[in-house]
């Protein structure tokens, strides 16, 4: 693994991942439509759940649409030229969302890139998590944590339905994905997590 890692053509699809991936879509979206700064809105976050706190539904969409497509898209260009490569250039464009260069390194919760990278790399994995995220979400309404839920078993399913390989950074991306979502476990624990759809006022 770590020979495949230390290739040129390996170091240039985790570079190229991780730019694609720091693209803050949601903060560009809202600012382009006279929103503001959605990292004042809500929870702070940079993501599709925080967007739709503004009430504005289709923007909310494009901002998960375009947060998944580069996740998929880094796994898609890794495998057109390195298929070995494509669960590291993933996992690449995910950290590229967590902590991206332009935003000080304090970016999204990485939810929707993850679950891109997943229906690239193989898309019953795919498929999976985002059935269990539909579960959970339809079940109890709270966006954080059928994404904990969801994430967390991705390493399982990966395991069963697309190989060790797989497995393995969808089990590096369950722990960083769940470690962004701290603060919702701590609001989950006092009962002060806010349900899907609740417009939150600017802070």
């Amino acid at each position: 693994m770590f020979e495949t890692l230390m290739r040129p053509e390996a170091v240039i699809a985790v570079g190229l991942g991780y730019l694609l991936g720091s693209i803050p879509f949601g903060l560009v979206l809202t600012r382009l439509a006279g929103l503001g700064d959605i990292r004042k809105i809500g929870s702070g976050n940079i993501g599709a759940t925080n967007v739709l706190r503004t009430g504005n539904k289709p923007l909310a969409l494009a901002t998960l649409l375009l947060d998944g497509g580069k996740g998929a898209a880094t796994a898609l260009i890794a495998m057109a030229v390195a298929p070995e490569l494509a669960p590291w250039a993933a996992l690449a464009a995910v950290l590229g969302h967590l902590f991206p260069v332009w935003l000080k390194f304090n970016g999204g919760k990485g939810v929707a890139t993850t679950l891109g990278a997943y229906f690239a790399l193989a898309w019953p994995v795919g498929l999976a998590v985002g059935l269990t995220w539909l579960a959970v979400a339809l079940t109890l309404r709270i966006s954080s944590l059928s994404a904990i839920i969801g994430i967390g078993m991705a390493p399982v399913y990966a395991w069963f339905l697309a190989g060790p390989d797989v497995a393995a950074v969808a089990g590096i991306l369950a722990v960083l994905v769940i470690y962004r979502h701290k603060e919702n476990i701590h609001r989950l624990r006092r009962g002060e997590e806010p349900r899907i759809g609740k417009k939150k006022d600017v802070a």
